[in-house]
């Protein structure tokens, strides 16, 4: 009987600690490299707001600037943000390996992963793709990336490349494996989250950010996913059919990421702020 209730006793408290934990939260910006615009949007989010990760993408035209831009603020939660697609209408980029099967007639990647009316037959899954010239694809951005970011902590999935198929599935997570960099969101259990209520303007972003905030329970990890950018003239430019507003948009989520409202909600509901090395 007193074992029980020292058992008991023990889970009673085990309960109470963690209850009393507080939620951990990711907050990702993803697409480092697709634009000038974008690099100086995620960094400033890094440097003056709560962005605790970057994904960087590494066939992209700005890599090499997004590069020389973590290697001079260190200290920011990096991920190769695999990448199979050239979406945008007005800038294109090319794979870093040689992979016939993954690209268009003019030696692009295509633009879509998955079928889009708007751009018949120019998705990857529409097309002849060889798990071959995937592989060979992913494992050239790896090794470019660390050549270049030797903090890399982990991988991730740009427009859902990496679930195009089961094999594909397999054959990231065996790269994972071999290169010991963990897939987004391993190894530890991560709940994504995301706006709670509308989110076109910055108000609203903000908004809806501070309500999802309120749903966050202790003891729990959560990951919240968007793509920080300036409205200015270049980003202006950059847009595909369906997602015209891209300037606008990316601003407010820049705004969201630098609101010291929002930064001082976070303190006050005490929910830490990390990024994938603290998975570990």
């Amino acid at each position: 009987m007193k074992r029980i209730y020292l058992s008991l006793l023990i889970f009673i408290f085990t309960l109470a600690a963690y209850a009393q934990q507080s939620p951990r939260l990711i907050v990702r910006g993803d697409d480092m490299g697709y634009s000038h615009s974008g690099n100086l949007a995620l960094l400033k989010c890094f440097k003056e707001g709560f962005q605790t990760s970057i994904e960087v993408i590494v066939p992209s035209p700005w890599f090499p600037e997004a590069v020389q831009m973590l290697k001079d603020n260190p200290g920011a939660d990096i991920g190769i943000h695999l990448a199979l697609t050239s979406e945008w209408d007005n800038v294109k980029w090319r794979p870093v390996s040689d992979c016939p099967s993954l690209c268009d007639e003019d030696g692009y990647f295509y633009p879509m992963v998955r079928a889009n009316k708007n751009y018949p037959k120019r998705a990857i899954m529409e097309n002849s793709w060889k798990i071959e010239d995937v592989e060979k694809e992913f494992r050239a951005q790896i090794e470019l990336a660390l050549k270049k970011l030797p903090t890399i902590t982990h991988l991730s999935s740009h427009m859902g490349c990496t679930g195009i198929s089961e094999e594909v599935r397999a054959l990231t997570k065996k790269l994972s494996k071999e290169y010991k960099i963990p897939i987004d969101p391993e190894p530890v259990d991560v709940s994504y989250v995301s706006y709670e209520g509308p989110h076109k303007t910055s108000e609203q972003k903000i908004e809806s950010f501070l309500k999802m905030l309120d749903k966050l329970q202790p003891g729990k990890t959560y990951m919240f996913v968007d793509h920080p950018g300036l409205n200015d003239a270049e980003l202006q430019a950059i847009h595909h059919i369906g997602y015209e507003d891209v300037a606008a948009d990316r601003q407010g989520v820049t705004d969201l990421f630098t609101s010291a409202r929002v930064k001082a909600a976070i303190k006050e509901k005490k929910i830490a702020l990390i990024g994938y090395r603290d998975l570990k």
